[in-house]
């Protein structure tokens, strides 16, 4: 599995920005995430999709502003960035989950270490 992170870039803040991932081989099933990391600091969470229903999750912090979703004829999974603000810059990486069964607690998808694959990610940068 490959995971491609396309859609970064400048913007100003209260701008928006739409992030997208691609994923190559074998994604069936897949729960498909959001993570960022700035320098020195650990990878946090920002969303999730499932493959079906969907089931989504997000960072509490960031309901509202975020908003994920998936094509899954596509492979792609988005992240629709809106009311942006500084301290949403940092580098965005896309990821993705083979478990089986998927998790019922919400918890597991918020964590790194819980997925298998992940994309090279791509810097989003708001000035203020």
């Amino acid at each position: 599995v490959q995971l491609q992170a396309y859609g970064g870039g400048l913007v100003q803040a209260g701008g928006s920005l739409t992030l997208s991932c691609v994923a190559s081989g074998r994604t069936f099933a897949s729960t498909m995430g959001w993570f960022r990391q700035t320098p020195g600091k650990e990878r946090e969470f920002v969303a999730a999709v499932s493959w079906s229903g969907p089931r989504l999750y997000y960072a509490d912090s960031l309901k509202g502003r975020f908003t994920i979703s998936r094509d899954n004829a596509k492979n792609t999974v988005y992240l629709q960035m809106t009311n942006l603000k500084p301290e949403d810059t940092a580098v965005y990486y896309c990821a993705l989950d083979t478990s089986r069964p998927v998790y019922t607690n919400s918890y597991y998808y918020t964590v790194p270490t819980t997925y298998d694959y992940w994309g090279q990610g791509t810097q989003v940068t708001v000035s203020s």
